[in-house]
């Protein structure tokens, strides 16, 4: 991170303490945002300790019982450019469309956790290295970056705000349900998002479920794709 972004970062910290306001998410606007899927509410945010842009997008009424979730990290090749080289893109496609069958729900869409947290470049670059045969955990090591950077804090406040206390949570991830209840969310269920492997990502869902926890018991057994 740049030395001036901390220095900002401090300055915008050192604005809320002054003004007797706490450091977290403003919400700054919602907007209706009609969808392939069905219609959201966007509801943009900005994180004050950070500076970056968050969104929310939101189904029906979310208020009261635990409301279907998906906390996503944002994944430019996956999510924009429908590479096969994860499922990232498939998963957001399937957490909508989830959500609108539902007729209630979120999707926290979170900028800053590309790549788990690296960053683009620093992605593309590992991506490269599991070319020559790392897996993806062992492409970021070789790197000398974290293997996950993600925090998700700020998806947190983000449903505590509209008014979600409880979730479904869409994913197969135990570490994201982990982390959201560090942070106040209680998670009375995780949803299964499982996609149809394909031959471009095998290698690379395994090793979440072998080096990350990830639950894919889909994986087993699929001819083809050894």
């Amino acid at each position: 991170m740049d030395p001036d972004d901390d220095a900002h970062t401090d300055l915008r910290v050192a604005i809320d303490d002054a003004l007797g306001q706490k450091p977290g998410v403003e919400q700054v606007v919602t907007v209706r945002l009609p969808t392939t899927y069905g219609e959201f509410l966007a509801v943009g945010y900005l994180d004050r300790r950070s500076g970056i842009e968050q969104v929310a997008l939101v189904h029906g009424d979310v208020v009261g019982e635990p409301v279907l979730t998906r906390v996503h990290s944002e994944c430019l090749t996956g999510d924009v450019f429908a590479s096969t080289h994860c499922e990232c893109g498939d998963q957001l496609s399937a957490a909508l469309r989830a959500i609108v069958a539902e007729g209630r729900g979120i999707l926290v869409y979170l900028q800053g956790h590309e790549g788990r947290g690296i960053g683009l470049l620093a992605k593309l670059r590992a991506m490269k290295l599991q070319e020559g045969g790392l897996d993806t955990v062992e492409a970021n090591i070789a790197l000398g970056l974290p293997v996950d950077a993600r925090d998700y804090g700020v998806a947190a406040e983000m449903l505590q705000d509209l008014g979600v206390r409880s979730v479904r949570l869409l994913s197969n991830n135990p570490r994201k349900r982990e982390a959201l209840l560090r942070y106040g969310i209680a998670v009375t269920e995780q949803v299964p998002l499982l996609m149809t492997p394909r031959a471009e990502n095998i290698r690379y869902l395994r090793a979440k479920r072998e080096r990350l926890d990830h639950d894919l018991p889909h994986l087993d057994g699929i001819p083809g794709l050894s």
